[in-house]
């Protein structure tokens, strides 16, 4: 058994707000732990420092051979479980697995519907809601590496989705749920963490989940900026909501949405409309 917890997602699925929620549960918080000082209990995994020389950008292949060494340096950050955010899909490329099973203890993903996935996504990075579309349906579609950050490869949203469903030692645990029943959801990773029947603490899990909800991290963004904002200089906590695709998306995106993704989709509860 590893140390590892992934907290896995592709792109604006809700992984920060995990984390969020986890920081402060873990550190029984009495005031909301800052959304800038994440990495005192999580790690994002493909940070260019853990890979290189800070601003090296490293070729895929690079990336690769360096990734178990990375994911096994891991593990020595904390006495305890060590949790890492990544938005890569749970496959292999160049011979070696995105991420490695060896220092793995489990996953947590994080499933949100693709049609407000496609809107957030679009916001985050400037580009249009077509192209977002278009690379959502890419088999192979990847992040490269700009010495910020090292290759990630999402794969499509299908892909993605299907390669971590298929992950041993995994909870599942779909976005909008979290958000119709908070302590139902976010109680659910406590105990996978746990035991299965050690019963996440009411009040503690209550503050965590009050300290961790959108208004809470929008308003700090809001004071004090957030570190992780994306490239179109607007929000990251942008709506926090589930289903503003309707109101959003013409019916040909959603439409296209629906006929890349369906099969997949609805594995996952979600209808054509």
């Amino acid at each position: 058994m590893g140390k590892l917890v992934w907290l896995a997602s592709y792109p604006k699925s809700g992984n920060t707000w995990v984390r969020a929620f986890l920081h402060n549960y873990i550190a029984n918080a009495q005031m909301p732990h800052s959304i800038n000082s994440l990495v005192e209990f999580s790690v994002a995994e493909c940070a260019a420092a853990f890979f290189g020389a800070p601003g090296e950008v490293l070729e895929p292949q690079a990336v690769q051979a360096k990734r178990p060494e990375v994911h096994e340096a891991l593990t020595r950050l904390h006495d305890d479980l060590v949790f890492v955010k990544t938005h890569n899909a749970n496959l292999s490329v160049h011979g070696t697995d995105l991420c490695t099973p060896g220092p793995t203890a489990g996953a947590i993903y994080i499933v949100r519907d693709p049609r407000d996935v496609a809107l957030s996504y679009a916001a985050f990075t400037g580009k249009s809601v077509d192209e977002i579309i278009d690379f959502m349906g890419q088999e192979g579609a990847a992040n490269a590496s700009d010495g910020v950050q090292v290759f990630e490869l999402l794969s499509s949203w299908s892909s993605h989705a299907l390669s971590w469903v298929a992950a041993p030692r995994r909870l599942l645990v779909r976005y909008e749920d979290l958000l119709a029943q908070p302590e139902r959801g976010f109680g659910r990773i406590i105990r996978f963490l746990g035991t299965r029947d050690a019963a996440p603490e009411p009040e503690r899990l209550k503050r965590a989940i009050a300290f961790s909800s959108f208004a809470t991290l929008a308003g700090q963004e809001e004071r004090e900026g957030y570190q992780a904002s994306g490239a179109s200089g607007g929000k990251f906590f942008r709506a926090g909501r589930a289903g503003g695709w309707r109101e959003s998306l013409t019916p040909a995106q959603a439409a296209k949405i629906w006929t890349t993704h369906g099969a997949v989709m609805a594995k996952f509860g979600y209808a054509p409309n």
